[in-house]
């Protein structure tokens, strides 16, 4: 696992859990007050960073981070919310996560292709792709590969301890790697959701901030026990 931080000298902490493929460069667009902690490239699960400065902690966990963070959220202290961005803790499961002919569409990426990939899954207008184009990952296919097998093997050995720890969960109306219907079910009434929006819904926000203060319930018991 890698990451990228932002000090901001603040008392708070955004930590976000990017999904397959990311790296920092994607969220450049993204500007916070809070100090921000990007997690990307999911090939271990270690996570070595010192959370004890921080007195709220706010995480955000998009697509395949979605279950990452849920094997790691117990190692993190002081969480005030969680929230799920187009993503669920059952990352392969047939149902609720990305199903196995999504995830062969994954597994065939490659410098042919990855474009189309991108038009058709990862946005919904042309400005969007634009965008998308200009904030890429700066990962190699061969490290994204790599990491999509690593997390179909740390998926096979966590899958039976998972539970839902989201508070809330956002989901992309237009998203063609997980089911809206099935992600409805699994969130019930946790569930938000962007209209007219594919799998990368960040060109709507101006920072992880807004996210938070959008869709965040308020966490009453600000010792909230997560188990």
């Amino acid at each position: 696992m890698q990451y990228f931080y932002q000090n901001h000298h603040s008392q708070d902490l955004i930590v976000f859990f990017a999904g397959w493929g990311c790296d920092y460069n994607q969220f450049t667009n993204l500007h916070d007050h809070k100090d921000v902690l990007i997690l990307y490239d999911y090939q271990d699960l270690d996570l070595n960073f010192d959370f004890t400065q921080y007195h709220n902690i706010y995480l955000l966990a998009y697509s395949a981070g979605v279950f990452v963070a849920t094997v790691l959220m117990p190692k993190i202290p002081n969480i005030k919310t969680a929230i799920a961005l187009c993503g669920n803790p059952y990352l392969f499961d047939a149902k609720f996560g990305i199903s196995p002919a999504n995830v062969q569409v994954l597994q065939s990426i490659n410098l042919d292709n990855y474009l189309t990939f991108r038009r058709e899954y990862m946005v919904s207008s042309e400005a969007e792709y634009k965008q998308y184009n200009e904030l890429q990952s700066l990962r190699s296919i061969e490290s994204c590969q790599t990491e999509l097998a690593s997390l179909q093997n740390l998926y096979n050995r966590h899958k039976t301890k998972l539970t839902l720890l989201f508070d809330k969960a956002l989901v992309a109306d237009k998203d063609l790697l997980f089911n809206l219907q099935a992600q409805q079910e699994f969130y019930q009434d946790k569930l938000s959701a962007i209209k007219n929006a594919k799998h990368h819904i960040f060109f709507r926000f101006h920072s992880f901030e807004e996210i938070i203060n959008t869709y965040a319930d308020t966490v009453k018991n600000q010792n909230l026990a997560r188990p």
